[in-house]
């Protein structure tokens, strides 16, 4: 099983892009979500960016995160 965490495109250079998950900077290949942007939150697998995801979202899948490792602390 896996667990997604969507992450926030900083910045691109080319074919890679910076991404911040929760302060965890990681490049990462965006090749294969073309229309890509700064700004825009993508899921991650394997260093590739496979999902662009909808800001909403992705802010509400982050915040169930946060809520279930608080209730774990």
């Amino acid at each position: 099983m896996c667990l997604a965490v969507p992450g926030r495109v900083e910045e691109i250079e080319g074919r890679f892009g910076v991404v911040n998950f929760g302060g965890v900077r990681k490049r990462v290949d965006i090749s294969l979500v073309a229309k890509c942007k700064v700004g825009d939150y993508v899921i991650v697998h394997a260093g590739y960016a496979i999902e662009i995801m909808d800001q909403k979202d992705a802010e509400e899948t982050l915040s169930l995160l946060r809520q279930v490792e608080a209730a774990l602390e």
